[in-house]
């Protein structure tokens, strides 16, 4: 894991991400590249522009004095830092930040749909959610560590999500001392046989050719996929979750939703995410 990024808004919760990110860092002799967007004002886009470059210059001075107080904390010592501004909020930007620098992993911090202050909450999110093609890690509150002794991915052993279950197994493992993959089974159209999951987690093994994680396979039957992986991680003290998310846009994401993005928003433990 040579590089991770973590976008910030100076707020507890991105500290709450730096601090996780350094704690990987230090194990894995990482590289954190620390980044901020300005949120420039909508007038300033209709001005001269001297009065944009005046704005943009005060911006960034400000921004940096943040930056210093920001990366200003003892855990950071002998860590490689490399703060970044990017112009506009705009949260694709994360994204292709994370892929034009090859990172290995995005760390966000996050307060879910419950509170309305900071610039990563809620539905910002949940756009880096649906969009990162990179790994991304999202975390609510102080990690003590990040040895995970039990986590979960959740899977739907589709032939579409092999590649990326290969990634977050790889990833998952360094970090976790056991990791289970869970499926469930849910009732109506999306219902499947015994013999059918049977028939899918052999052909999905096939693919990413790991036989060895079929002992880690735990199959699950419930009437919501969010509720049951938010029950299941409960009752097995599971210390952070995986999901393997669709990067569905539009109408599809509209009215079918996201379970990884709804995870995101309630669940209190740190949770990957890891694209199509």
């Amino acid at each position: 894991m040579k590089k991770i990024i973590i976008p910030v808004d100076f707020s507890q919760h991105s500290e709450y991400a730096l601090e996780a990110a350094a704690l990987l860092a230090k194990k894995y002799n990482s590289e954190l590249i620390v980044m901020h967007m300005l949120e420039l004002s909508e007038s300033i886009f209709s001005s001269s522009s001297s009065e944009r470059n005046e704005e943009t210059a005060f911006m960034l001075m400000v921004t940096n004095k943040k930056f210093e107080s920001f990366l200003d904390k003892p855990y950071l010592e002998g860590i490689s830092i490399t703060p970044m501004i990017k112009n506009h909020k705009v949260l694709k930007e994360v994204d292709e930040v994370a892929s034009d620098l090859k990172a290995d992993l995005i760390v966000m911090g996050s307060r879910g749909h419950s509170d309305h202050d900071g610039v990563f909450i809620g539905s910002n999110t949940e756009k880096v959610v649906r969009h990162s093609k990179t790994p991304l890690l999202v975390v609510k509150s102080k990690l003590e560590n990040i040895d995970f002794k039990h986590i979960l991915l959740a899977t739907d052993f589709s032939s579409e999500s092999a590649t990326a279950a290969k990634t977050a197994m790889a990833l998952l493992s360094k970090l976790g001392n056991k990791v289970t993959l869970l499926h469930v089974n849910l009732p109506g159209q999306h219902f499947s046989s015994t013999d059918e999951i049977e028939e899918k987690i052999s052909n999905f093994l096939s693919e990413t050719n790991h036989e060895d994680w079929k002992d880690n396979i735990v199959l699950i039957s419930d009437y919501n996929v969010e509720e049951a992986i938010l029950k299941y991680a409960n009752k097995h003290d599971i210390n952070a979750i995986g999901m393997i998310t669709e990067g569905r846009t539009g109408l599809s994401h509209l009215f079918g939703g996201s379970i990884s993005e709804d995870l995101v928003n309630h669940s209190k433990l740190p949770v990957f995410t890891f694209r199509e």
